[in-house]
């Protein structure tokens, strides 16, 4: 707050949310945050569910050829730390950007989100 600067507001934080555009700047983030997220859980499915094999060049990658880097994340074992995260965190993003927007949206990330 700048000294000596008289106003008549007794918090100046208030007015800020009723100032001109930011309703359309906030849905303007809301739809920045779902194509995040759109893109985000694209390429996790892409990468974690899809590809087999190992990321980088081993000589001998056995019998990790034939899996995904889902099936051969913590060896196999289900309900880790990592999977769980990995698991909860498209759940959660759902929610977040999804509330102001067209069932398409909706049905498009649930899509995304399922495969």
């Amino acid at each position: 707050m700048n000294v000596g600067t008289a106003h008549s507001e007794v918090n100046p934080n208030t007015q800020g949310m009723n100032s001109r555009g930011i309703g359309l700047s906030y849905l303007g983030l809301l739809h920045v945050l779902l194509i995040l997220c759109c893109v985000c859980c694209s390429a996790c499915t892409l990468l974690l569910h899809l590809v087999k094999g190992t990321p980088f060049e081993t000589p001998d990658q056995s019998k990790a050829r034939f899996y995904t880097y889902w099936e051969q994340m913590d060896y196999g074992v289900q309900f880790t730390a990592s999977r769980k995260f990995l698991t909860i965190t498209p759940i959660v993003l759902l929610g977040l950007p999804t509330v102001p927007y067209s069932a398409l949206f909706y049905v498009y990330y649930c899509f995304i989100l399922i495969n």
